[in-house]
């Protein structure tokens, strides 16, 4: 396992070398990983180099139809993880229990759902994170400055308009792959929750 992780890890940094991609940040040990903003199909791409790049070995949460096929293999091999949006139930309980069981639990979830540009992030992520105690890494990608890689690791408070306000303010210069599709990251509960803020650092509705 070690011999293939510095394999990942030469590989992953030679690629985004010769593509002219910066690296910048530390991935933790364990974790909720965000990937975002998720504007391009090649996102589960660069979060994967983002890990390797830092010996770590993440699973990744993809929905379930790209297991069709030969690429069902190489999703697999990645660590991803098949998601029936409609019936995630099974499949985040078994997350869940095995988060509680391994020391080094890492799990990328891209909390946008989809490539196009959406009014709400889901929240899996941040409920997730609050059941089992697990922080939330911000990672990224910024085809504006080639930069990619991992921002703040923060621990849900129970407060989800300031919490979501920190991760506002994070990728409010983070625009993706393709900026037209780049939203600001939003939870719908915030509304009950009583966010009334512009979304720019003060609050949320």
């Amino acid at each position: 396992m070690a011999q293939k992780m510095r394999v990942r890890r030469g590989l992953a940094r030679g690629l985004l070398r010769a593509t002219r991609w910066r690296l910048v940040g530390t991935v933790p040990r364990k974790g909720i990983l965000i990937g975002a903003p998720h504007t391009s199909r090649w996102d589960w791409v660069a979060m994967l180099l983002i890990a390797w790049a830092n010996s770590a070995r993440p699973q990744v949460l993809v929905k379930h139809t790209y297991f069709k096929g030969p690429l069902g293999w190489i999703m697999h091999a990645t660590g991803g993880i098949p998601l029936d949006r409609e019936n995630p139930g099974a499949t985040i309980r078994a997350l869940l229990k095995d988060a509680e069981s391994h020391d080094s639990f890492l799990l990328v979830i891209a909390p946008e759902g989809t490539r196009s540009k959406t009014d709400y992030w889901k929240p899996g992520f941040y409920r997730i994170a609050g059941q089992t105690g697990l922080p939330i890494g911000l990672g990224f990608i910024d085809g504006q400055t080639r930069t990619l890689g991992m921002g703040p690791t923060i621990t849900p408070s129970g407060d989800v308009v300031a919490d979501m306000d920190i991760v506002r303010a994070f990728y409010a210069d983070k625009r993706g792959v393709h900026p037209e599709l780049w939203a600001e990251p939003r939870l719908r509960e915030e509304s009950s929750a009583g966010g009334t803020g512009s979304g720019s650092g003060s609050g949320s509705g």
